[in-house]
């Protein structure tokens, strides 16, 4: 019996590098291909890790400018009228009749509400009658006068005839007393009259004030009042209506500071904004600051100390014929109390930058400078005081910092005019440090 051997070796058409695994492999698979490529990527690791040069800290540079400064103060407040009256009532009683309400334009003598005046009216007829009934007294009171004026003529006349012997003196005595008691009766009399009157008129006047009228033009800002109301005037004024005069010129109160009312005086131009109109500028003058403090702020320390603030009032006057403005806003006022010569002007940033300084191990290490990370802001913000001498580092074409003393002037919070030999326009002062790398 025979067997049929099968040849284990590459067929027909076979390749023998295909039959032993050693054919063309894919280009991604060939040792020439990714050994290069690994290299290069670690060069560029190696570059970026150690071939760059050092670089030193990122200056943040503005340049020197010659302009002048416009020195303002800024100080908040509230708009008001002009002339602000409370309309309020001088007698008790219920409210009738109320005319008018808020933001209705009145005029001087205008009704604005009524009072009940049946008690009043009472009070009127009361007194009419007081009034003749002491005008009667007068009249009954004279004619006991001529009664008694008469006696004592008769008497005398036989006092005459007589020769002195009748009547006595003491009858003539008696009748003379009579007589003055009789015109001392008429007196009397007419001062009843005249207060019976005085009553009166009282009465006539209440029932006048028991119509509110207005005592100015303007227009009604506030309405206290309903009808049905009781008014009660017995121990002070309630107040019904409170009246604006003319809402077309206003004025604006503000606070100034005791650090800038040295600054301030009547005249001086400001612009003011209200939260109404946002990036919308008003403009306004200076009318008068008040000699004496007003509001005194107080605030508590840390160490549980407290600091009073003193403030001032200071009274703009506002025009506003578009009636665009309203009592009782909101406004910030910027006053504008001096304008510098052209001068050389540095930012403020520049004046209190410090050059950093190198650590221990060589790097450079941020100062006070830099970009307020972990700084105080508050010492950032510290006022530079006029007639002081500071330095200033002006970047060079090199990257290198110089020092230039510079006497300092005037300020308006964000630049300070200064004067240098050294300084000149168009150089490039620091005024912090954005990034400091090794």
């Amino acid at each position: 019996m025979s067997q049929t051997v099968t040849p284990s070796g590459p067929t027909s058409g076979q390749n023998i590098e295909d039959f032993l695994g050693t054919g063309k492999q894919p280009f991604w698979k060939r040792r020439i291909v990714w050994i290069p490529a690994l290299v290069l990527v670690l060069a560029a690791i190696g570059w970026a890790i150690f071939g760059q040069e050092e670089k030193g800290p990122d200056y943040i540079t503005e340049e020197v400018a010659t302009r002048s400064l416009d020195l303002v103060v800024t100080a908040t407040g509230n708009l008001r009228p002009t002339n602000q009256v409370e309309v309020g009532s001088e007698v008790s009683g219920r409210i009738d009749e109320v005319l008018v309400d808020v933001n209705d334009v009145v005029v001087r003598g205008q009704v604005l509400a009524r009072i009940n005046t049946d008690v009043i009216n009472d009070q009127i007829m009361q007194g009419r009658a007081n009034v003749n009934a002491a005008r009667a007294q007068v009249e009954q009171a004279r004619a006991t006068l001529n009664v008694d004026q008469a006696q004592l003529d008769r008497l005398r006349e036989v006092y005459r005839l007589s020769g002195g012997r009748v009547p006595s003196l003491q009858e003539l005595e008696a009748a003379e007393g009579a007589v003055l008691r009789g015109r001392a009766n008429v007196a009397a009399a007419q001062a009843n009259v005249a207060a019976a009157q005085a009553s009166l008129s009282t009465a006539l006047t209440n029932r006048d004030r028991a119509v509110i009228r207005s005592p100015v033009s303007g227009v009604v800002l506030a309405r206290q009042v309903e009808p049905g109301q009781t008014v009660a005037a017995s121990f002070n004024t309630p107040t019904l209506f409170v009246l604006a005069e003319d809402l077309s010129v206003m004025q604006l109160r503000v606070k100034v500071d005791e650090a800038d009312v040295g600054q301030v005086s009547a005249g001086q131009a400001a612009t003011f904004t209200v939260d109404a109109y946002p990036g919308r500028q008003f403009p306004a003058q200076v009318e008068r600051i008040d000699l004496a403090s007003g509001n005194i702020a107080t605030t508590a320390t840390q160490g549980q100390q407290t600091n009073a603030v003193v403030e001032y009032e200071a009274r703009l006057t506002v025009a506003n014929a578009d009636g665009l403005l309203r009592p009782g806003m909101t406004a910030t006022a910027t006053i504008a109390t001096e304008s510098t010569a052209p001068q050389l002007v540095v930012p403020n940033g520049a004046l209190r930058f410090q050059p950093p300084e190198e650590d221990e191990e060589g790097g450079v290490q941020i100062g006070p400078g830099g970009e307020q990370f972990g700084l105080e802001r508050e010492e950032a913000r510290a006022n530079i005081n006029a007639g002081s001498r500071r330095l200033v580092h002006v970047l060079e074409a090199d990257g290198t910092l110089r020092a230039i003393t510079v006497t300092t002037g005037l300020s308006d919070g964000r630049y300070t005019a200064v004067t240098s030999d050294e300084l000149r326009p168009g150089m490039k002062v620091v005024t912090a440090i954005r990034s400091a790398k090794n």
